[in-house]
């Protein structure tokens, strides 16, 4: 049976390069970077030279990176440490309702804690209107926190525009950019972007290490105590052979952008137009163009999003869905129902999210199996059978 590897929204493989790399950082060159000796010092140039190489794919300096944990650390720390140093200034920021959870939680977190957050709705693509951000900046509006790009529904904001509004406005802008970074070309100057979280997993990176972009010159509190590691803004010992890997990663996806976004975008556009041409009462979630190259989401009337999942994975096709009953719960997505689906569409949800590695044949046997699967849920399916 073939199989085929369709999630690569939620992890990816590491890369051999990747691999080759971090090894020789566990077995050879394995100092501490606080260390005086050559050992440690062997392997904080190993760090400075990563946080040069993560820096080009933002267009940001070295000096403006901090290595963290991963992407939810990342979210964390620029929410509550903006918040909490600029609290003399103000207690709004402002988000969306289709933010990552990471995003979402913490700002759940502060509310519950003396802070105001403003939630924006999103219109049936996923796409925040700029007018509606706009008005609800106040006097005491501090940061606007609104994802580069949808994890569920692949939809990519008008960045530099939500930059330039605050900007504009003297607010603080983060992006939630763990599903862009090296996968969408992003100019933290040129859009007008102060802080920007991004992961190592989703680049063909190892889990567990990640990156905090602060633009020189914003106040924010330090999350982690304990040590002066990270210029005395995160503590604990660097994990090396994860940032030594992840600066590969971001390297091979720097070198090659342009030529797997093409590549990528084919097989997305593929799947986009066959599946509705094949398959009866279906609908495309998300933005139609303006997405993640790699990123297919519909909604499959009538059939369950678990079901389906287990029935291709029968298949040998690994996706995901945007149901939550996946995970034991029984209410729909949060982003499906931000972008305004009823609770019946929402439940029938299927994310395929490509990779360069992904192919031509890949697709055709998604496509292939993803008809047989449906027709034989709906065929059990007394919702489809009483339709006529």
């Amino acid at each position: 049976m073939r199989q085929v590897y369709l999630d690569n929204a939620a992890t990816t493989m590491v890369h051999k390069e990747v691999v080759e790399t971090m090894n020789n950082y566990y077995s050879n060159l394995y100092g501490n970077p606080s260390s005086i000796y050559d050992f440690g010092q062997t392997a904080k140039k190993a760090i400075t030279a990563a946080r040069e190489s993560i820096a080009a794919v933002i267009n940001a300096n070295p000096e403006e990176l901090y290595f963290t944990g991963g992407g939810s650390e990342s979210d964390n720390w620029a929410i509550k440490g903006v918040m909490s140093a600029n609290r003399k200034k103000g207690n709004h920021l402002i988000t969306t309702k289709m933010e990552h959870h990471a995003v979402l939680h913490t700002c759940e977190y502060l509310a519950k804690n003396g802070y105001e957050v403003t939630y924006l709705d999103v219109d049936s693509d996923g796409l925040v209107s700029l007018k509606e951000l706009e008005a609800a900046i106040k006097d005491n509006t501090v940061l606007i926190s609104i994802m580069f790009a949808n994890n569920e529904i692949g939809t990519i904001q008008s960045v530099k525009e939500i930059g330039d509004i605050s900007k504009r406005h003297g607010v603080l802008f983060h992006t939630d950019a763990v599903q862009a970074f090296g996968h969408v070309p992003i100019d933290v100057k040129e859009m007008n972007i102060d802080l920007l979280s991004a992961s190592a997993h989703k680049i063909h990176g190892p889990k567990g290490v990640g990156m905090l972009y602060i633009r020189k010159g914003i106040k924010i509190d330090n999350l982690i105590h304990g040590g002066a590691q990270e210029s005395k803004k995160r503590a604990g010992t660097e994990n090396v052979p994860g940032i030594c890997g992840f600066a590969r990663a971001a390297e091979i996806a720097m070198a090659s952008m342009s030529e797997k976004m093409a590549l990528i975008t084919g097989l997305r556009d593929r799947l986009i137009k066959e599946i509705p041409e094949k398959i009866e009462n279906v609908k495309l979630n998300g933005h139609p163009t303006q997405r993640l190259p790699g990123n297919v989401n519909f909604s499959f009337e009538f059939i369950e999003g678990e079901s389906l999942l287990l029935y291709l994975d029968m298949e040998g096709i690994a996706a995901s869905s945007g149901s939550a009953c996946t995970s034991g719960a029984l209410d729909p997505s949060h982003v499906l129902m931000a972008i305004g689906l009823p609770h019946e569409i929402a439940h029938g949800s299927l994310r395929l999210s490509l990779s360069e590695f992904n192919t031509e044949e890949d697709v055709t046997y998604t496509i292939d199996k993803l008809i047989g699967v449906v027709n034989r849920l709906r065929q059990m399916s007394p919702l489809y059978n009483r339709r006529k």
